[in-house]
């Protein structure tokens, strides 16, 4: 099979394979008349990856290797090393992070990964955000704090221009005392144990400076007036005086979870000293060994500033600004803190938040993804929650990471992706989809279509810890996830998801967007708004600055991903088209907003010109954002302005400028179809769906997670007469029925059971397939009656003796043993052919907790893990008698309830020891418990049917 874990840089670099297949889609023939159409090719990047905790590192080779040879067998194509808190017991084994031993485990592993053709991932911390014992408090997170003080003419300061910084300590799942903690943080040995959170020291902080402003507008710099304690040695000339000092405070985040040798201060991520120092602990331990094959690093997420206060500054923050914003920050102090006019307020603020925006892209970002590329490797980065442009951050990643389940967090993703030409764009997915041993695998496919619908192509699970083989059951847990190991009970059926996951990848892998719309993302309208805190947060589950329009495109089925103003940039204009480095579009369509920047609607002038068409949701912006040579951008904006003169068209009103137009109006649709955007008619249906260009043409993704079956006529907005589908549940495949209705648009025969996906696929030749079969029902279900055997074959805590039954109910009900059962029973029945013939005949399982494995005359058919249980059986596989086998695996959670109810302790953790997701399951002792819930039902609940299926005429 082949593999792509020695891929180098270049590919992510500049990607290839977009231009590659623009030039095939331009020249592919239509002379292959009757070709022979196959799924794409699989590889381990195809395949579903997945988190592999190490908890402490307690890692050894035989364990290592029987771990991953597990993984590979169930059809998993990469793991991502993450280092992470301790296992209560196993202190002894645990090896020290990035310690010589340390580096052993992972070589073993990487050598183990050839062999089994797994891709390896690395998280560069253990645990989270970015940081480690060998970073002091001088390359630690920094937070800006600040004092005033009045004099009138004459006067001389009395107080000390000093500043205290007040203790402060915060530790996960306990209550530490401060006295408990020496400083340095390096210093103390039982870190592990103290699971800290965040600390700040009682101590004096470092003076910046010391700025006096008079009523009469004279700003003076005093800060070498200030002796080394604190007097300032200066009588205030005439006039009222404010002075501001400004001081540098440490943050005090402690990396989040981390194991032993992992834990310490998080790095000041606006500096690339620090940055820099935080990496080389890497480079001075993996000196000398062979670490080919390591295909990524990784950063889970930035996650700073989910504590006291925010990380807010850096050393050098007054020398990059000036540098970067064009004037001197220290004269603006007062509006920096919000005490002069609302104006200058937001106009300082909106430049400070943007600066703090570039350091993070370029003193951390960046130079962490050309530190990796020094490696042959390149960075999947989670770059939400940053105070920064994400989607400029992003871009800056060779595999930007997305996580939750809101779609526009998703998009800011895979939009940067998109639009840079990125090759896979990731997500981590299942995090917290229920409370813990709740979820099943139709809960995990609902979570990953999702993301597909939405332009992820490459899925992470949230994960699979590191277990020792001799370990008891459960095994080793994370906190907060989905129990993604081979001691879940619904382990056996794990490959059929991720077969389904690796077959909808390989499509959507080699693809480019084929979005209409890209979206301006008006950040300058948050950053000169004055909010909670000195920074704005971006990526959050509701970003508020386009969810309006974001949330009419997705509801509609407008495609579309998000611009920053940087990207734009880099865009041209080509035959009414908007080409980005990564993918086409038809269109920019620029929010209601107060702010752009001037090279922002300069360049989009320049696209105009050039014969795009820009569409602006009722107005033009206002003004342009920030301080810096504020009067002479001012002007040259309103001149832009005042340069055009929009007509009214309609109820729009068009400004055309070279061989393009401005469009503006509250009409979006109007707009729109003044650009041959239209939307798709699958989002009006309740469907999801992602619409991409491959070699052979245009590409749907469609997932129906509607309540309703779907078995109807579909409009689409592509043209062509030959499609094909593809299922990825059963890879099954057929012709399409396709009525073209123009040279736009064309209409597919589409049947969609609810949890069910297809994929379409264009081409632009005869395709040598049979039909697709579309089916109908007849309308009497025929319910298998008789004695079913029930047999249970793996799971615990002991396998129950078999038993027959007439009536199918949950297992629980059989006995008291069953009740606290998790695992796999078969249940076995014998029928005879159905008298009526037809042309297949619908199985329906009934209702199935939680999924099932079926079998007929000793032959499997497949793999159901819901929500619906259906599948269709072909007449030629019945006989005369026929033995139908059905092996249902439950949830994990019967076995544990009764573990919680008997005390069995296998919440034996460091750090955070085992949180629960929601507030109910909380026990006595702060963690989670299922001591008082019920047994699940479990098994197979039926009934079950078969009903004759005959070909749909349409």
């Amino acid at each position: 099979m082949a593999t792509r874990i020695g891929q180098t840089k270049a590919s992510f670099l500049l990607n290839g394979f977009a231009i590659c297949l623009l030039i095939a889609l331009v020249g592919c023939s239509t002379d292959k008349s009757g070709a022979e159409v196959e799924w794409p090719e699989i590889t381990n990047e195809t395949k579903p990856w997945t988190r592999w905790w190490w908890h402490d590192s307690a890692v050894n080779p035989t364990d290592l290797t029987a771990n991953m040879e597990e993984l590979e067998e169930a059809g998993f194509g990469g793991l991502e090393i993450t280092p992470i808190y301790g296992v209560k017991g196993y202190e002894d084994q645990a090896l020290l992070f990035q310690s010589d031993e340390w580096m052993d485990a992972l070589e073993h592993t990487l050598n183990e990964g050839k062999r089994l053709d797994l891709g390896i991932d690395l998280a560069n911390a253990s645990g989270w955000p970015f940081g480690g014992p060998w970073i002091s408090a001088e390359d630690a997170c920094r937070n800006v704090q600040f004092k005033q003080y009045s004099l009138k003419t004459g006067q001389r300061l009395n107080e000390k221009v000093t500043y205290i910084q007040e203790p402060l300590i915060r530790a996960v799942g306990r209550r530490v005392e401060i006295s408990e903690v020496k400083f340095p943080i390096s210093s103390n040995t039982n870190l592990n144990e103290l699971a800290l959170d965040q600390i700040r020291f009682e101590k004096p902080l470092p003076l910046q400076t010391l700025m006096a402003y008079s009523d009469a507008g004279e700003v003076l710099e005093l800060t070498s007036l200030v002796d080394g304690n604190g007097q300032l040695e200066w009588q205030a000339p005439e006039g009222n005086w404010n002075l501001y000092a400004v001081f540098q405070g440490w943050h005090g985040k402690m990396v989040e979870r981390a194991g032993q040798g992992g834990e310490g201060n998080v790095i000041d991520h606006f500096s690339e000293e620090a940055t820099r120092k935080f990496l080389k602990d890497y480079d001075d331990k993996a000196e000398g060994r062979d670490l080919s094959g390591l295909r990524a690093f990784f950063n889970d997420s930035y996650e700073v500033d989910d504590a006291s206060g925010e990380s807010n500054w850096t050393p050098r923050f007054f020398e990059e600004f000036e540098a970067r914003r064009g004037y001197d920050l220290k004269n603006y102090l007062p509006a920096l803190f919000g005490n002069d006019s609302e104006e200058k307020n937001s106009r300082v603020l909106c430049d400070y938040r943007e600066t703090i925006s570039d350091l993070l892209l370029d003193e951390f970002t960046r130079v962490w993804a050309g530190w990796a590329e020094s490696h042959n490797a390149v960075i999947r980065n989670q770059a939400h929650g940053s105070p920064a442009n994400i989607l400029d951050l992003y871009e800056a990643s060779h595999i930007p990471e997305t996580e939750g389940l809101n779609p526009m967090r998703i998009k800011m993703a895979t939009s940067a992706g998109h639009v840079s030409g990125k090759e896979l764009i990731a997500c981590e997915a299942s995090t917290w989809l229920d409370e813990h041993f709740l979820a099943n695998l139709g809960d995990a496919k609902q979570n990953f279509d999702r993301y597909l619908a939405h332009g992820v192509n490459h899925i992470v699970y949230h994960g699979t810890p590191y277990s020792p083989q001799g370990e008891e059951w459960p095994g080793w847990l994370f906190y907060a996830a989905v129990h993604f190991a081979p001691t879940n009970s619904w382990w056996p059926d794990m490959k059929a998801l991720n077969d389904y996951v690796t077959n909808c990848q390989s499509f959507m892998q080699k693809s480019i967007p084929n979005n209409d719309i890209l979206l301006y993302f008006p950040i300058y309208d948050t950053w000169s708004q004055k909010g909670r805190s000195m920074l704005a947060h971006f990526g959050k589950p509701q970003e508020p600055l386009t969810r309006e329009l974001s949330e009419l495109f997705l509801a509609k089925g407008y495609s579309f991903d998000y611009i920053s103003d940087r990207q734009i940039q880099k865009l041209t204009a080509q035959n009414k088209l908007i080409k980005a480095p990564g993918a086409t579009y038809k269109t920019i369509v620029v929010p209601k907003c107060e702010h752009m920047p001037l090279a922002t609607m300069e360049k989009l002038l320049e696209l105009a010109e050039a014969g795009a068409t820009i569409v602006f949701q009722e107005q033009l912006p206002v003004d342009v954002p920030g301080m810096g040579d504020l009067k002479n951008r001012q002007q040259a904006y309103e001149g832009l302005v005042k340069s055009m003169e929009f007509n009214p068209v309609m109820n729009l009103s068009v400004y055309s400028r070279g061989d393009g137009n401005f469009l503006m109006s509250d009409d979006m649709d109007g707009m729109l179809e003044m650009v041959d955007v239209y939307p798709e008619e699958l989002a009006q249906l309740g469907l999801w769906y992602n619409r991409v260009k491959r070699v052979e043409g245009t590409c749907y993704f469609i997932t129906n997670w509607s309540d309703q079956p779907v078995d109807q006529w579909v409009t689409l907005q592509t043209s062509g007469e030959h499609a094909a589908w593809f299922n990825p549940m059963n890879r099954a495949k057929g012709k399409a029925s396709v009525q073209k209705v123009d040279e736009n648009q064309s209409q597919v025969y589409l049947q969609l059971a609810p949890g069910e996906t297809l994929i379409l696929q264009w081409y632009p030749y005869k395709v040598q397939l049979d039909d697709y079969p579309m089916m109908t029902a007849a309308s009497e279900k025929n319910e298998l009656s008789g004695e079913w055997t029930v047999a249970f074959e793996k799971g615990g805590p002991s396998l129950p003796a078999s038993y027959q039954t007439t009536e199918l109910k949950s297992w629980t009900e059989q006995s008291d043993e069953l009740k606290k059962f998790s695992g796999t029973a078969s249940y076995q029945i014998s029928f005879d052919k159905p008298q009526a013939e037809a042309s297949a005949y619908l199985l329906d399982l009934g209702e199935v907790h939680e999924s099932a494995s079926v079998y007929l005359n000793g032959e499997k058919l497949g793999t159901l893990v819901g929500p619906s249980y259906q599948l269709s059986i072909d007449p030629s596989l019945l006989k005369e008698t026929n033995e139908l086998e059905v092996k249902v695996s439950n949830l994990m959670a019967n076995r544990i309830i009764d573990m919680d109810k008997n005390g069995v302790n296998y919440k034996k953790f460091y750090n955070i020891n085992f949180a629960a997701n929601k507030r109910e399951n909380v026990g006595p002792d702060g963690v989670f418990t299922a001591a008082h819930w019920e047994p699940l039902p479990s098994g197979l609940l039926g009934p079950v049917s078969l009903t004759p299926l005959e070909i749909k005429n349409q």
